[in-house]
């Protein structure tokens, strides 16, 4: 709703200007990964929830504007008891895009992974951080 009040004054909303897919859309492609974004003064942060992995199961790369996240899940459990027997796999891979608005300085895209987190952290330029006041007159 937000995106659609937002975009209807000629603003687009932060999910529009990294094009995020909808949930439905993003609820057909086997286990991608939920994200935050956040943005501040001086970046944009993405934070992908990807437990269970590593940052050695997970690809980030810039195509032209579009930041690319990829990996795959693998898991395995397995119990065996008397009269019992369970083994369960689950494997899949997964791909998020996000179109970078304008104003992303490219070359110094970060990202980093702790406790099951991934935070890609796109700097703006220094000219995107720059704000300028517009004066109002009356008429």
């Amino acid at each position: 709703m937000f995106d659609r009040f937002a975009g209807g004054f000629g603003f687009p909303s932060l999910w529009r200007a990294l094009d995020v897919e909808p949930d439905w859309e993003r609820s057909f492609s086997f286990a991608a990964p939920a994200v935050d974004i956040v943005e501040d003064d001086k970046a944009y942060r993405i934070d992908a929830e990807l437990p269970g992995l590593s940052e050695k199961d997970v690809d980030v790369s810039l195509s032209g504007d579009t930041l690319v996240l990829k990996g795959e899940r693998r898991q395995e459990h397995e119990e065996k008891r008397k009269n019992h027997y369970l083994s369960e796999r689950s494997y899949g891979a997964f791909q998020r895009s996000f179109a970078l608005p304008e104003g992303v300085d490219r070359d110094k895209i970060a990202a980093t992974f702790s406790k099951g987190v991934l935070s890609i952290t796109p700097p703006k330029t220094s000219q995107a951080q720059q704000q300028k006041k517009i004066e109002v007159k009356a008429t």
